[in-house]
């Protein structure tokens, strides 16, 4: 597994970073351990004082931070300043909540005879994080934060393509004041992943990738009879009904397929139309993706990035063409494109058949899947036809209508007039192969805790 910097834009080798050692493998597991030892004890005020330095580090050096990310997979520069601005907010909002999400939680007793009973919330150990390139920062910080807020320490395995970001939240949580080993950057080899997953001392793992790296994870996990937490892949339905406000929804669609390049696991993948709207929709989509720009993520004036590698736009091309091969029609929006760099044209594709295997595929980059719905009832069960169940939206002008659809999608998260969104206060997760577990608020901070009962009960009572 070659860890390596290449420029999305440039297609410049920056540089390539050697894979851990062994020894370096050890020496890191020694050291989260021992941290962990002591970290566990800390107080949540000395543990919000490091959170809170990392937030205020991050948006002091904003640009700093943001030139990383769009230097290093490709995203637009305000994009990039805003990943770093959601990382700063987590970090912040743990600093301001960790303690009141974990304080203990008495329980109501039948009798007195049952003693005073209380659940108490402990961490538990190293946690092993796998991550991915898309959102660089925000990955990290969407599981870092709340648990080393809780007491747990960490040990990052990020993509191979983002190694610099990586280092950046190393030196980060360095910066902040995180004792030493309470949360290390390595860059391992598969085999190596495996041991890590197996140490007795590493108690969870927490893996945001693909279906296919969430499985062999989880496996891993399972075997070693470790809890996990896996968010994975998403086909999210943009559910657009007779009433939408068209314009506004046109906007929000085009900028909810193709923000990040269309590399989002919650992008507005699935266009979901129904009749009665269809055609103005449709051309005025078509209309808002010619308006993109392709060109330089650092110039504020670019508004399409590239892919994040030439590999992405080489396997995207792979899907779009067995789209066509099944059946599908697929219309190019003719951007002009940069002679160089991994840029990919707007792709529209529509009459994808029941039986077309790109119905059920995840397609990350700038490719809609556009399907036009007899009505409500016809839009809710094509929008349920996929085996994620990650995010969505719904757009009408009838709130309670909306959330009257929103109620019958299956999946995580579904807003309705909104594309899915990432905030820090709002939780984030899937069903199906979408995956398992929260990440962030309460919900995310409690997935790696030990929420043990303490009941304190009279010598005398009756058993």
């Amino acid at each position: 597994m070659a860890y390596a910097t290449i420029n999305p834009f440039t297609n410049e080798q920056i540089r390539i970073y050697p894979n851990s050692t062994d020894a370096e493998v050890d020496t890191a597991l020694d050291q989260a351990h021992a941290a962990f030892l002591s970290w566990r004890g800390t107080s949540f005020a000395q543990r919000a004082q490091v959170m809170q330095k990392a937030a205020d580090i991050l948006r002091r050096d904003i640009e700093k931070y943001a030139e990383i990310l769009t230097r290093e997979m490709g995203k637009l520069i305000s994009e990039a300043k805003a990943e770093t601005e959601l990382s700063a907010a987590i970090f912040e909002y743990y600093a301001k909540n960790a303690e009141s999400l974990l304080q203990p939680q008495d329980l109501p007793v039948a009798s007195r005879d049952e003693g005073r009973a209380k659940i108490v919330f402990q961490p538990l150990g190293i946690l092993l994080a796998v991550e991915p390139w898309n959102f660089p920062y925000y990955q990290v910080a969407r599981i870092i934060a709340p648990q080393l807020s809780a007491g747990n320490t960490v040990v990052l395995k990020h993509a191979s393509n983002v190694p610099q970001s990586a280092a950046a939240m190393d030196q980060l949580m360095i910066e902040a004041g995180l004792p030493k080993g309470g949360f290390r950057n390595l860059y391992p080899t598969h085999d190596q992943v495996a041991r890590i997953v197996a140490d007795h001392r590493v108690r969870g793992v927490a893996l945001t990738g693909s279906e296919g790296a969430g499985a062999k994870i989880a496996a891993a996990a399972g075997s070693a009879l470790k809890k996990s937490t896996m968010e994975l892949g998403g086909s999210d339905a943009f559910i657009v009904l007779e009433d939408a406000d068209l314009e506004k929804t046109i906007k929000w669609a085009v900028f909810g397929r193709h923000w990040n390049a269309g590399q989002v696991c919650v992008s507005a993948k699935r266009l979901i139309v129904v009749d009665q709207v269809y055609d103005r929709f449709v051309q005025g989509y078509r209309d808002g993706v010619a308006k993109l720009k392709m060109g330089d993520p650092m110039d504020p004036a670019t508004t399409l990035a590239p892919l994040s590698s030439q590999g992405a736009v080489d396997n995207l091309k792979k899907q779009v063409e067995g789209a066509i091969a099944g059946g599908a029609k697929a219309e190019e929006i003719p951007l002009p494109m940069p002679n160089t760099g991994a840029f990919f044209r707007p792709v529209i594709l529509s009459d994808i058949a029941e039986d077309n295997p790109a119905r059920r595929e995840e397609f990350f980059g700038p490719v809609t899947l556009l399907f036009r719905a007899k009505n409500e009832e016809d839009a809710i069960n094509i929008a349920n036809d996929s085996p994620y169940g990650l995010g969505g939206s719904v757009f009408t002008k009838d709130e309670a209508r909306g959330e009257a659809v929103a109620a019958k999608i299956e999946t995580g998260m579904v807003y309705v007039n909104h594309p899915t969104m990432v905030k820090a206060d709002l939780p984030f997760g899937g069903v199906l192969r979408s995956g398992y577990g929260r990440e962030l608020i309460g919900l995310g901070i409690k997935e790696f805790v030990n929420a043990k009962l303490i009941d304190v009960v009279d010598i005398d009572a009756p058993f």
